[in-house]
C-alpha cells in the first residue's frame, strides 16, 4: 500500500471512530439514590438525573434521599457535603405516586432541604397533602395545603400529557399515567434535554392484569423516539419473579410482564430497535433469593437484546 493510501486509511479510521464516539455522547448522568421496593428504608426508589455535566439534579422519586446522598459521597461521586448535594444540586423533585417508599424520603429531609418544586400529578399532590404535609403528620413545607403552609416547596401539579420545563435546569417534563392496581394512579415521566429523552416509570402492573391500557399508550407515545435512537433509556420496576400469582402481583411487573410489554413497544416501533436499548430495573424487592430469581429469569427471557442495567445505589452511570 502507498504512503497516500496508508494515510487515507488511517484518516477514514480516525473520523470513523471520532463520528463513534459522538454517536455514542451521552446525554444524561443517573446517580441512584434508592434501587429497592419492599422493606429496606435506606434504599428506597430516588434517582438523581441531570444533563451531563452539570449539577442540575431533578430527584425521581424521593424514597431514600440522605442516606443515598451519603453512598454517592463514599463513591466519590460528590466531592461536598451531604447537605450541599441536597440544597444546590437537586433542584426539584418528580414523584410517581404517593406510596411511602417513593416519597418518605422527600418527607424527613424536607426540614433540612432548601426551597425548590415538588411535580406530581392532581391526585398524588392531593394524597401528599392531605396526609402528609398537613400540618398534623408533618409540617406543611408546602405553598399550599392543610394548616399552615411554610412555603419552602412550590407544590406544583403536572397536568398529564402536557410538556413542561423543570425550574433551574434546562430539561423539560411530561407525565403519563399508569395503573399501580386499578384505580390507583402511579405517573411516568418523560424528560427532555435537547432533543434526547429518558423515560422513568413509577411503580405499574401490566395491562393484562391491571384491565388497563395506560401502558399501550405510553408505548404509543415513546415508540417514534425509540425509532428514531432519541430515547436514551427506561427506568421500569421489576418486583416479583414469575411464580408471583397474579392475584399477589399488587400493581407490579414480573420478568415475564416485562418482556411482554416490552415487545409491544418493539412491535410499535419497529423490529431491532431495542437490541442494547438500555433499560434500567428498579424496585427489586426482597428477599435476597427474589432477586437473584429476578435476574436470572429476566436474562433467559431477554430475546429483545436488551442491554439490562441493574443500578448501585450511590454509583453514578450515564445514558
Amino acid at each position: 500500500m502507498s504512503h497516500f493510501g496508508r494515510f487515507l486509511l488511517c484518516f477514514i479510521l480516525i473520523s470513523l471512530n471520532a463520528f463513534s464516539q459522538k454517536e455514542q455522547k451521552s446525554s444524561f448522568q443517573v446517580v441512584p439514590l434508592g434501587i429497592k421496593g419492599g422493606i429496606d428504608e435506606k434504599n428506597l426508589s430516588a434517582y438523581l438525573l441531570a444533563p451531563t455535566d452539570t449539577k442540575d439534579f431533578i430527584c425521581l422519586d424521593a424514597g431514600t434521599v440522605n442516606a443515598g446522598i451519603e453512598k454517592a459521597i463514599q463513591n466519590k461521586v460528590f466531592k461536598v457535603s451531604t447537605s450541599e448535594v441536597l440544597r444546590k444540586y437537586i433542584k426539584g423533585y418528580l414523584i410517581s405516586h404517593a406510596h411511602l417508599d417513593h416519597v418518605s424520603g422527600l418527607i424527613i429531609n424536607s426540614p433540612a432541604d432548601s426551597s425548590k418544586t415538588v411535580y406530581a400529578t392532581q391526585k398524588c399532590m392531593e394524597m401528599m397533602e392531605n396526609h402528609y404535609f398537613n400540618d398534623q403528620t408533618w409540617a406543611n413545607f408546602g405553598d399550599k395545603g392543610p394548616g399552615f403552609p411554610l412555603k419552602k416547596y412550590h407544590f406544583q401539579t403536572l397536568n398529564l400529557g402536557e410538556e413542561i420545563p423543570l425550574s433551574h435546569t434546562s430539561m423539560t417534563v411530561k407525565a403519563f399515567p399508569l395503573s399501580h392496581v386499578n384505580p390507583f394512579e402511579s405517573t411516568a415521566f418523560l424528560v427532555k434535554n435537547g432533543d434526547t429523552y429518558a423515560l422513568y416509570l413509577g411503580d405499574t402492573g401490566p395491562d393484562a392484569v391491571e384491565k388497563s391500557d395506560k401502558l399501550n399508550a405510553l408505548w404509543t407515545a415513546v415508540a417514534p423516539l425509540v425509532k428514531n435512537k432519541q430515547l436514551k433509556g427506561i427506568f421500569i420496576e421489576v418486583s416479583f419473579p414469575n411464580e408471583q400469582p397474579d392475584q399477589f402481583l399488587f400493581g407490579h411487573l414480573t420478568p415475564n410482564y416485562l418482556m411482554k410489554e416490552l415487545h409491544v413497544l418493539e412491535d410499535l416501533a419497529g423490529k431491532g430497535t431495542l437490541n442494547n436499548f438500555k433499560v434500567i430495573i428498579t424496585h427489586l424487592k426482597p428477599p435476597a433469593k427474589n432477586i437473584i430469581k429476578i435476574k436470572e429469569q429476566l436474562k433467559t427471557q431477554n430475546d429483545l437484546g436488551l442491554n439490562i442495567i441493574y443500578p448501585e445505589q450511590g454509583k453514578k452511570f450515564e445514558l
